[in-house]
């Protein structure tokens, strides 16, 4: 009796330490578990805060846009063609785009300056991707004064454009004012301000006569003259300078040297007599080949042909 009271004595302490041993395999486990988890928290932590010490968790600075585009209101802006507007951002600054307008009057071709005028350029490629300008009449000509042939209304009214408006960019620099030659005239006396000159070819946006207003109506210079300087000039006519000069040899109405409707003076000119309508307009990458047959250059004299071949606008001054 007593050996088997021994025995189970023995079982049971046996199975006592046993369970001692498994509880003390267990707590060193589960302090080896913290410890590790302990360990990984501070080695993130340490990550976390070397990485915001170094601004990684600033938020991204949001990209400026290149250009801006006004929305107008069509219901107030009847004149407006509301096709959307361009892309604000990533907008080519340098190199160039090509420029075809065919009219029913012949071909004319341009190079586009994305470096002095992108916004512009970037506006006309826009615009001409919709087929904006196809089907319009070229609505004014100037001869006196001034020589330019205006087109670009997507109506008949002269005020018609896109549903945006956007800012002025690059301009011809002012010359500089010659000094009187008039011996009456005082020493003292300030020589009066040169206006910016506008040379044959230069390719310029028409605007509402305030600033940053420009849409969709541009013109060709067929002469040299003097405007204000709020024309963005935006490219170069490479090809059918002599299309304008026939056009604007054929005369005009007179429409807009009569004071308008509320009795404001005319802005000059008139419809061109030889009516000029756009066909299609077109802007690429890519520059043509040869000018159209029986094209101008710019400054050559009308009847001459030339090559069409990239052109930059004159560096600023």
């Amino acid at each position: 009796m007593a050996s088997s009271k021994s025995r189970q004595r023995a079982l049971a302490r046996a199975k006592a330490e046993r369970q001692v041993a498994r509880r003390a395999a267990a707590a060193r486990r589960r302090r080896q578990w913290q410890a590790g988890i302990g360990g990984a928290l501070v080695l993130v932590l340490a990550v976390v805060g070397a990485i915001w010490a170094a601004g990684g968790f600033k938020p991204t600075p949001k990209k400026p846009d290149d250009c801006a585009w006004t929305a107008l209101d069509t219901s107030v802006n009847t004149d407006a063609k509301d096709v959307g507007m361009p892309p604000t951002r990533d907008i080519p600054k340098s190199g160039s785009k090509y420029l075809q307008i065919t009219t029913n009057q012949g071909v004319i071709s341009a190079v586009l300056d994305l470096a002095k005028a992108p916004c512009t350029v970037a506006s006309m490629s826009y615009l001409a991707s919709k087929n904006f300008f196809d089907n319009t009449k070229c609505g004014r000509l100037v001869t006196v004064g001034t020589f330019l042939l205006q087109c670009g209304d997507p109506g008949t009214t002269g005020k018609g454009g896109p549903a945006y408006r956007f800012k002025t960019e690059w301009v011809p620099p002012a010359a500089t004012p010659e000094p009187s030659t008039d011996p009456s005239a005082s020493p003292s006396a300030s020589p009066a301000p040169a206006a910016n000159t506008y040379s044959r070819g230069m390719l310029a946006m028409y605007n509402e006569q305030s600033p940053d207003s420009n849409g969709s109506q541009f013109f060709v210079v067929y002469n040299d003259c003097p405007l204000p300087s709020s024309y963005t000039v935006f490219g170069t006519v490479v090809g059918g300078l002599d299309v304008v000069d026939k056009i604007a040899a054929g005369g005009t109405d007179g429409a807009f040297d009569q004071p308008d409707a509320s009795g404001a003076p005319g802005i000059g000119g008139g419809h061109p007599k030889i009516e000029t309508v756009i066909q299609t307009l077109t802007v690429t990458d890519t520059a043509p080949t040869a000018a159209p047959s029986g094209s101008t250059a710019p400054g050559a004299a009308p009847g001459t042909t030339q090559s069409a071949s990239p052109s930059t606008l004159p560096s600023k001054s």
